[in-house]
């Protein structure tokens, strides 16, 4: 599978490039994905910043992409 999305992405590139993602990331417990905040930040701060492990996150999101573009 390749990767669409990779931890050292800023969110708010993330978002532009895969609008979709957005679900994905919310469904992990990011759900201020809004936030000014967080636009500025890579997926591995916005991970650590909530919690998460930023190789789940990066995993899930792909994966996510992966199936809603089947």
């Amino acid at each position: 599978m390749e990767k669409k999305v990779t931890q050292d992405m800023i969110i708010s590139d993330i978002i532009a490039k895969y609008p979709l993602a957005v679900d994905a990331l919310m469904e992990c417990g990011m759900g201020c994905i809004s936030c000014p905040a967080s636009q500025g930040e890579s997926l591995a701060q916005a991970s650590q910043v909530h919690g998460l492990d930023p190789e789940d996150v990066e995993a899930y999101v792909n994966r996510y992409l992966e199936l809603v573009s089947q």
